[in-house]
């Protein structure tokens, strides 16, 4: 009996043999697909797409639709987490994700748990359309980002060298190990 798609993506997973080695992408749905970019213009700002649980469905399906892959991976990203929290956010074209800054306990305090934010209610609602619309034998793959790189993004208010966040972090700051708990 042939293994399925997900059989072959979970042997792998859990170190077993499989019949077929599974293939996705890191990035799937992106600036490659035409219809991608489509989409991404009709959302507005890439944040709007993220929190836009239809159309990030739609753009997490789209590689299947082309390819013959073995796993959805959900449209979103890591800097969901800080948004959530109540951290200022927003993503300038060509540059990347800005942030507001946390630098001490003060900015800490501003920043709340963010578990029943609107954030990261859309991102459930974008699995659960996934999950709907997705063939049984494909699995979905989720992604967050661990608390250095998160946190370290919030230290800097976006991309960098991690200099700053990395002597925050050397130097023992009490702010900070809050914010990596």
């Amino acid at each position: 009996m042939p293994v399925s798609k997900t059989q072959a993506l979970m042997d792998v997973l859990a170190g077993r043999e499989s019949e077929r080695r599974p293939i996705w992408f890191m990035r799937q749905a992106g600036r490659y697909l035409p219809e991608y970019r489509k989409v991404r213009e009709q959302a507005g700002s890439f944040l709007d797409l993220c929190y836009a649980p239809e159309l990030a469905a739609d753009v997490t399906l789209q590689p299947l639709r082309r390819y013959d892959l073995d796993a959805a991976i959900i449209f979103a990203d890591i800097l969901v987490v800080p948004h959530a929290m109540g951290n200022g956010l927003s993503f300038v074209e060509g540059e990347g994700p800005k942030l507001e800054t946390v630098r001490s306990s003060f900015d800490l305090a501003r920043l709340k748990p963010g578990l029943n934010s609107t954030q990261f209610e859309s991102v459930a609602q974008s699995v659960a359309r996934v999950r709907r619309d997705l063939d049984a034998s494909i699995s979905l793959i989720g992604f967050c980002g661990a608390p250095w790189t998160v946190a370290s993004y919030m230290v800097e208010g976006g991309s960098s060298n991690r200099e700053l966040a990395r002597r925050v972090a050397y130097e023992g700051e009490d702010w900070f190990k809050e914010l990596i708990a």
